[in-house]
């Protein structure tokens, strides 16, 4: 049978079981226990960790069952399989989906060399919360970003052609507000307004359905208290009618199950009901047929029609990976280990991703040789490659090995300081002793990777362990220092950021993270990542991001205020105008450092932004037309460098409240020092536009739009465009 068959004509041959069958993954251990369910006609399984034993599953299938379906092979592949890249958040900061695109290429040509068909990536939860462990696993609190990066990956996952050697089928995870879960609990509840959810939440997985992803896994959480498992609202109704996906909606791991504990379910069977009649297609866990090939489900429970269309979603997307062709997979050319151009893409991924959070001059550590101490949990920890890795994944070497190895002139002395968890007074004692000898102190601190990814919620946010300690000792030494922090998530540092010079966050970097650290802390590399997600001033100040609704009392100043509180009786100390707005009493305004924050070890001066035409019509737009932002940018600084220009709109006065600032578009360029070039960026009827929440309208209002261009929120440019 090959990519042409009929698969109504296949559907037409099986029987109900044979049908239903289909419709699950189960995960094995063994792979006698894989192979049994196989001949009992399962449609998919997890990979059995060798080409040779996915060979052996795809022969059982093929030779030993009535219809000779190929399977599908599934696993986690999620920032690579043998080489590891950074972890998606990372891999956002970068603001260059090429990363996130590359990425996906390489995992999945190692991936299908060992025969897997699928994996369970891309993460395009928009993440708020970074109290959240999965933050981690997803490209951070922007709409668009996650769109632009999620389609990237899903492009690099299936490559031009599904059937082409080293596709793999994509999957966009987890449909829908999964990350919106209230208090940053994972797996818990979301309520939310349509207005919200269609215009934050829902985008990016509309952008993963335009690039053609495959298949879409259904969150664990509630929306508007329905399982989104068996809510029939958003998996049929959104996402394969009025969006026309044609793919397969797979539930997450024991999802269905799930259905019992949250109440909507009196047994396994009915949550089997309610999750395939709302639109689910495959079941994750194995429940729908039983390993001797029956099953509870009869055509009473579930239309014929229904269970056809989720078969037929299957069958053609094994027709499309070309396996009724060829299910196997050669083992001689199986990829277990990176090659020098695998490493080369991920230590290329690993020095685009970091972000310098401040800097007073301290990095690049001077060409000259220097006594350098290094402290710090990270300062010869392997500990790099980040949640949602598997067993086989190559590890990482430590910051020490790199830096003696891209600087071997540095006289390099390893202390680690303090650790992960608990405290000891004496190793803070024993690094200030060495730093009085030093000339330079690098304080490699973060989280280990096993506080990051599913499951891994924290409600405080700090540095673990003693490592603020040691950054108060170090400071305390008076000798000039740099903080690396080699994280999962947005971390909390206000009680010691104000007393470091310099610091660089790092992030999970994968395989080549010690290189990459080190290249840039020498200045071979030139720091250009921006922020993916805020970073809060404190845990209770979340969630705390940058397209925020401006709110009735905005915490600015202004006299407007002045005659309400007056008139309603209230008084409150100082500047009345302040008092009674949105803020907290005991914070300053705002995150510690905004979404898009960055710095480089080089300079950039703009020009002013100048506009294809400053008026257009609602009606030209919803046509096709679009209105460009141009605007010159010049390497003002001695060093050749990377500028990350960024383009926000605001729409002042709309009929819904409206963020004070939208991310549409964005350009990572590369410019040597005196170098000028102009970005040019793209504005049209999505860009001005929302959803109203009214079903499926969206509408572009007539009125003044603000334009701010430049390399930070906090350092942009404005001008105006009118719709008319």
């Amino acid at each position: 049978m090959s990519a042409g068959t009929d698969v109504d004509a296949l559907i037409a041959r099986m029987s109900w079981t044979e049908k239903l069958a289909q419709l699950q993954i189960s995960y094995r251990p063994r792979l006698e226990d894989a192979a049994e369910l196989v001949r009992a006609g399962i449609g998919a399984v997890f990979w059995p960790r060798s080409a040779e034993a996915t060979n052996e599953l795809q022969r059982v299938a093929v030779e030993e069952t009535p219809h000779g379906i190929p399977l599908l092979i599934g696993l986690d592949v999620v920032h690579g399989q043998r080489t590891i890249f950074p972890i998606p958040l990372a891999q956002a900061a970068s603001f260059d989906p090429a990363v996130a695109e590359t990425d996906g290429r390489v995992s999945a040509a190692e991936a299908a060399s060992g025969g897997v068909t699928w994996t369970f990536a891309p993460m395009i939860d928009v993440s708020r919360d970074p109290r959240w462990g999965r933050v981690a696993e997803g490209f951070g609190e922007d709409t668009l970003l996650n769109a632009v990066f999620g389609a990237a990956k899903v492009r690099g996952y299936q490559g031009s052609h599904l059937a082409d050697p080293g596709s793999i089928l994509a999957c966009a995870k987890h449909y829908v507000a999964y990350g919106a879960a209230e208090g940053g609990r994972d797996y818990n509840t979301v309520d939310m307004s349509d207005y919200r959810l269609r215009n934050v939440y829902l985008e990016p997985f509309r952008a993963a359905v335009e690039a053609g992803a495959g298949t879409v896994m259904a969150s664990f959480n509630t929306v508007a208290g329905r399982p989104v498992h068996a809510h029939r609202q958003l998996l049929t109704d959104v996402l394969k009618e009025e969006w026309g996906f044609a793919g397969a909606v797979v539930g997450d791991a024991s999802g269905v199950v799930n259905l019992l504990a949250h109440g909507i379910a009196e047994d396994l069977h009915d949550a089997l009901v309610q999750s395939l009649s709302a639109g689910l297609d495959v079941e994750m866990g194995g429940h729908v047929v039983a390993p001797d090939g029956t099953s509870s489900l009869t055509p009473d429970d579930l239309t014929v029609e229904r269970v056809d269309d989720a078969v037929r979603r299957v069958l053609r997307l094994k027709a499309a990976l070309g396996l009724f062709d060829d299910p196997y997979v050669d083992p001689a050319a199986e990829l277990t280990a990176p090659t020098a151009a695998t490493r080369a893409a991920a230590l290329e991924a690993a020095e685009r991703c970091p972000v310098l959070l401040k800097n007073d001059g301290t990095l690049p550590l001077p060409e000259r040789p220097l006594r350098v101490l290094l402290t710090g949990p990270y300062a010869d920890s392997t500990d790099h490659l980040g949640a949602w890795v598997q067993s086989f994944g190559e590890p990482a070497g430590s910051l020490a090995d790199a830096l003696r190895v891209e600087r071997p002139d540095l006289e390099l002395t390893v202390l680690p300081g303090a650790s992960f968890d608990g405290a000891d007074p004496g190793r803070q004692a024993e690094v200030t002793r060495a730093a009085a000898g030093s000339d330079v102190v690098l304080v490699a601190v973060g989280e280990p990777s096993h506080l990051t990814g599913e499951a891994t919620s924290r409600a405080d946010l700090r540095l673990p362990g003693d490592q603020e300690a040691l950054v108060h000792a170090v400071a305390d030494t008076g000798v000039p220092f740099a903080v690396v922090l080699a994280n999962g998530r947005p971390l909390v540092t206000s009680a010691w950021i104000h007393r470091a010079p310099a610091v660089l966050e790092a992030w999970h970097l994968g395989t080549e993270a010690g290189p990459a650290i080190a290249r840039i802390l020498t200045g071979a590399v030139n720091p250009a990542g921006r922020l993916p997600m805020s970073f809060p001033r404190s845990a209770g100040q979340v969630p705390v991001h940058y397209d925020h609704e401006n709110t009735g009392r905005p915490a600015t100043t202004g006299g407007r205020m002045q005659p309400l509180v007056h008139d309603i009786g209230l008084e409150g100390p100082g500047n009345v105008e302040e008092w009674f707005t949105s803020k907290y009493r005991d914070l300053p305004l705002g995150p510690q450092f905004a979404f898009g924050h960055g710095l480089s070890y080089t300079t950039f001066g703009y020009g002013a932004p100048v506009l294809s035409r400053t008026e257009v019509s609602a009606d030209e737009l919803r046509g096709g037309a679009t209105v460009e932002v141009s605007i010159q940018v010049t390497n003002t600084g001695q060093r050749a460098g990377d500028e990350v220009v960024q383009l926000y709109v605001r729409d002042p006065v709309a009929s819904l409240a409206q963020p004070v600032r939208r991310l549409r578009g964005f350009r990572r360029l590369r410019l040597e020092p005196g170098e000028s070039a102009t970005v040019t960026l793209a504005l049209g009827w999505r860009d001005l536009g929302f959803w109203t929440g009214r079903g499926n309208e969206f509408v572009v209002e007539p009125g003044r739009f603000e334009l701010h261009v430049g390399p930070r929120l906090d350092a942009t440019q404005q001008c105006d465009l009118v719709v008319t």
